[in-house]
């Protein structure tokens, strides 16, 4: 439910899983280069440097390690994936261990004859990122003009019979295209299609106040989606995440800190969920010096926000605890200060203010719009984040 008391589309909210105890969910993070430039991006901010990046034959035993423990949904992302040159291979090694592996890219350096590449190796999903359903959009939102690549990667993808998985990070720019996006993806014939409303974590936060659509602006969206919803049925599965800014209760993020998702870093570090690194005073082991197991099951790190010991009040007597975890601890610590705190999304929370002013001050007539800071080596100076 929405804050002002209407109901938001239920086909909107996250999936629930009990992961039962192992990593179900194998996210590894090839790299952190991209050609791309996305303001929104959820790499570090110092991106720049992690350029010790794990060996083919060191991503092999975590692929080992990782299907020991029961990983089975095994993704290749980044960054850009296909930057590296040994996304065959690993796919093909994935594929003899029985993952069902997963490439999520921008399509950018996915030409036809590594695509067939990664056929024969048994990829099962490509997830293609698109920003934009015109060019002009694209290249104001990405900094580089991919737009007639990525529509020419959409092709070969389906020439070549791979369920076609299509990604659109939403902000206040691309909102208004999403009939326009829809009407791409028909007739595309995209068979899943997720408009994720960009998560105000990294890059994306630095432009928070550019990027939140205001609640009439997603109403308008969702009234388009169910149209589309309503006409296709299950010709097309498409999903609408709306930003937690305007619900009042927080997601369960990822179900949960270590519990169904293992993310590891270009470096090797373990993290519990992709944006962990943020916290500031954690230490996240590395699969370099540390089995995949002991990190899983007993590191320090995995178990710090396991279970509900470490809860303050609100949520440590809380009644709905079980149901949202106390909500993303990722976003609690770049909001509180303190990823301990409840999530300031939940109206429980003693800090909701701090939500409550964002969105304010996002609806406010005098707000001064500011440029988007693109992702992209010196855009910003990182000598806070080691302090």
């Amino acid at each position: 439910m929405s804050k002002d008391g209407s109901e938001l589309n239920p086909d909107s909210s996250e999936l629930t899983l009990d992961g039962l105890g192992i990593p179900m969910w194998l996210t590894l993070e090839m790299t952190y280069r991209c050609p791309l430039q996305c303001p929104w991006c959820s790499n570090p901010l110092d991106f720049d440097k992690f350029k010790n990046e794990l060996s083919t034959e060191e991503w092999k035993k975590v692929l080992v390690d990782g299907r020991k423990m029961g990983a089975l949904q095994l993704g290749f992302t980044g960054g850009e994936p296909m930057l590296r040159d040994d996304i065959e291979e690993l796919v093909a090694y994935a594929e003899d261990l029985g993952y069902y592996t997963n490439l999520i890219t921008s399509g950018v350096g996915l030409t036809p004859e590594r695509l067939q590449a990664l056929k024969d190796a048994g990829l099962k999903q490509i997830q293609l990122s698109v920003q934009a359903a015109s060019k002009d959009l694209s290249l104001k939102l990405v900094g580089v003009d991919v737009f007639d690549q990525k529509m020419e990667v959409f092709e070969d993808i389906k020439s070549q019979g791979f369920p076609m998985v299509l990604n659109i990070p939403i902000c206040k720019q691309n909102i208004g295209e999403t009939r326009q996006m829809l009407e791409m993806a028909e007739r595309l014939e995209v068979e899943y299609i997720e408009f994720a409303n960009v998560q105000y974590y990294n890059w994306a936060l630095l432009n928070r106040e550019e990027f939140l659509p205001s609640i009439e602006e997603l109403r308008a969206a969702e009234e388009v989606v169910k149209e589309f919803r309503d006409r296709l049925g299950n010709k097309m599965q498409i999903y609408f995440v709306i930003p937690d800014y305007y619900e009042d209760r927080p997601k369960a993020c990822m179900n949960g800190w270590g519990a169904i998702h293992l993310t590891i870093g270009p470096d090797g570090a373990a993290l519990p969920c992709q944006e962990a690194r943020v916290i500031k005073g954690l230490e996240f082991p590395n699969v370099r010096d540390n089995p995949l197991d002991w990190i899983w099951n007993e590191s320090p790190v995995f178990n710090a926000y396991r279970g509900d010991s470490w809860m303050k009040d609100p949520c440590k007597s809380c009644d709905e605890k079980e149901n949202d975890h106390g909500g993303c601890r990722c976003q609690a610590y770049l909001l509180t200060g303190d990823a301990a705190n409840t999530d300031p999304v939940c109206s429980k929370s003693p800090m909701h203010d701090v939500i409550e002013s964002c969105v304010s001050n996002i609806a406010s007539p005098h707000r001064v719009e500011k440029p988007l800071v693109f992702r992209k080596k010196g855009a910003i100076t990182t000598d806070f984040l080691d302090v």
